[in-house]
């Protein structure tokens, strides 16, 4: 069956490139790709037998099928036919199930464009978006069996890097377990509450820069986990933590930072700013992971490799380092239309405070957002009344406070042209105890 889907013979004489990974085999030939599931067991999926791997593959295509429509075309048997010979999508019994897929450029996949320095900030917008859609449309999952894994996935981690001491110093490792024990007890009863809200969902699972794809301009996810309804489930901000920790942990705090701002803006859940309290722990928690699978294929290879393992290195740290962020604070940039504000609250953001840089709160933003009007759209006269305009620098002054209680830094864009406005914001800081910055920009008229 390997043979028939390396044979170029099988799809009209064109050259066939395989990959392979620990759970599938992958063949590209022309403009199409079959995926097959490997006969293989592992603690957290099984593939072992032939119904298993069918199951599978129309797993696959059921959760995949909604985020990449333009992707995953079918599930089609490789079959025994009558002369005993193998054919893809023949009518004799199937030996094998596969998932049928168009074809796209391997090197627009956005681990290939970060490489390439061509993340900017127009596409990191548009992921925003993208991920904030496919939050949109995810169902809801059981929230109880996922926190509890969250717990368990602690443990999986100190064990593994127990097992590396040449990797994961001893010292290190038991600072990360304390860390991460305690982080994951302050945030539980908010995980309870998010669960409550039907914030836990059935996610991607799997939400890092190779699994998005650029196609005719547009960041598109695929490869979704379709394994483990519980590996594939969690908060959404968990989600999301995935593709924001692998742009940080790759210097693009900027993109990060857009990326992050993009998706509050999008979901319009106050709630998701209450949640940023259990962002550093989600954004360790995913480095955790990588750092694990790294030093598990170290370990297949059965040979040291310095990038392999420079790379598990650096997301452990990574992971550490999430855990100990800087104490919050709130900044406020005023100053008249033109004056640069939006600007310079962009330019500030990623580098203040937790990853991936400071929440940013735009009045503009807000006030459209309550007259129903899109971010773009031009807004008459009256919607600046006095009372729309008290409505809206009280909105941002309570968004503000939930991002800093929440242990994030908050930064403000707005006129601030009344003495009021710009009280509110400095006793909001005092009322939660952190430092207040004030800015305000002038310009030749």
């Amino acid at each position: 069956m390997l043979a028939l889907l390396a044979d170029p013979a099988t799809h009209g004489r064109a050259p066939v490139k395989r990959i392979d990974t620990h759970a599938a085999s992958v063949f590209l030939a022309g403009d199409r790709a079959f995926k097959i599931k490997r006969a293989v067991r592992f603690p957290f999926l099984d593939y072992s037998t032939l119904d298993l791997r069918k199951q599978a593959c129309e797993a696959e295509l059921a959760i995949n099928r909604p985020l990449a429509p333009q992707i995953y075309r079918r599930v089609v048997p490789i079959t025994r036919e009558p002369d005993g010979g193998l054919k893809v999508g023949g009518a004799g019994e199937p030996v094998e199930w596969a998932v049928e897929m168009a074809r796209f450029d391997e090197s627009a996949t956005l681990d290939h464009v970060a490489d390439a320095g061509k993340i900017d900030a127009a596409l990191a917008d548009a992921l925003g978006r993208a991920v904030a859609q496919a939050h949109a449309h995810a169902q809801s999952a059981e929230p109880e069996p996922w926190i509890k894994a969250l717990a368990d996935y602690i443990e999986e981690h100190v064990e593994a890097f127990g097992a590396r001491p040449d990797l994961f110093p001893a010292a290190e490792v038991a600072a990360l377990a304390q860390a991460s024990r305690a982080a994951y007890r302050r945030i539980h009863p908010l995980l309870l509450e998010r669960g409550s809200r039907g914030l836990i969902r059935r996610i991607h699972g799997d939400l890092h820069l190779g699994n998005i794809v650029l196609l005719e301009g547009r960041p598109v996810l695929f490869d979704a986990i379709e394994f483990s309804p519980l590996i594939a489930s969690g908060d959404v901000l968990y989600d999301l933590a995935f593709l924001l920790m692998d742009l940080a942990e790759r210097g693009l705090n900027t993109a990060a930072n857009i990326v992050l701002n993009r998706y509050l803006v999008e979901t319009r859940r106050g709630a998701d700013l209450d949640a940023l309290a259990a962002l550093p722990f989600f954004l360790s928690m995913r480095a955790a992971i990588r750092a694990k699978v790294a030093a598990a294929r170290l370990e297949r290879a059965g040979a040291e490799t310095p990038g392999a393992e420079r790379s598990a290195r650096n997301y452990f740290a990574f992971a550490r380092g999430c855990l100990d962020p800087p104490p919050p604070m709130l900044i406020a940039v005023g100053g008249l239309s033109g004056t640069g504000k939006s600007l310079l609250a962009r330019a500030l953001a990623p580098d203040i405070g937790a990853l991936p840089g400071a929440v940013v709160l735009r009045s503009d933003v807000e006030r459209k957002r309550l007259l129903g009007r899109d971010e773009h759209d031009k807004l008459p006269q009256d919607a600046y009344a006095p009372e729309i305009t008290a409505r809206i620098y009280a909105t941002l002054a309570d968004q503000a406070r939930r991002a800093v209680a929440a242990g994030h830094c908050a930064i403000v864009d707005a006129v601030f042209a009344k003495l009021y406005e710009r009280e509110v914001m400095v006793q909001s800081a005092a009322i939660l105890g952190v430092p207040f910055r004030g800015l305000f920009l002038e310009a030749d008229l």
